[in-house]
């Protein structure tokens, strides 16, 4: 499988932190060899968008296939890598949803990702509440705990 990316976060964070990624303001920058600004056409009606991005920083080696303490925590109990969000994927793929505050040409302006200056995305989608979950939802405790600052 082959992925190019569609663009490039620009601006906000430039160091890969955990926490505190609410207030932080980027531009999502699609690449203007491939795509014009019609293929932004109509998203500055959506308030949020879904980003899917590579987490470029992450080398080969610190790549996890198993379980682990989230955040390297002891007290937090070993789970495995697909029941949490951690960057160390195997295929390095992150998901984010942030705030749209304007569409300017080819920039998408956000607030809230979770993502780096330079970082590649490879896809934009617009959250519909229909594609939220459905029913009631669960968490253990430790995901709540490490959320609590993170946005």
């Amino acid at each position: 499988m082959e992925c190019d990316p569609v663009g490039t976060v620009v601006g906000g964070r430039s160091e890969v932190a955990d926490d505190d990624w609410g207030a932080e303001t980027a531009v999502i920058r699609l690449d203007a060899d491939r795509f014009g600004p019609e293929a932004l056409y109509g998203l500055e009606e959506f308030s949020h968008i879904e980003v899917v991005f590579h987490f470029d920083r992450v080398p080969a080696e610190k790549i996890e296939t198993g379980a682990r303490h989230p955040r390297g925590n002891p007290d937090w109990p070993l789970v495995g890598i697909f029941a949490q969000r951690g960057k160390n994927r195997p295929n390095r793929l992150g998901v984010s949803r942030c705030r749209v505050v304007t569409v300017d040409g080819l920039d998408v302006h956000v607030e809230g990702l979770d993502a780096v200056d330079g970082t590649p995305v490879l896809d934009l989608k617009p959250y519909l509440v229909e594609f939220g979950p459905r029913g009631s939802h669960r968490q253990p405790e430790w995901a709540t705990t490490l959320m609590r600052d993170y946005y």
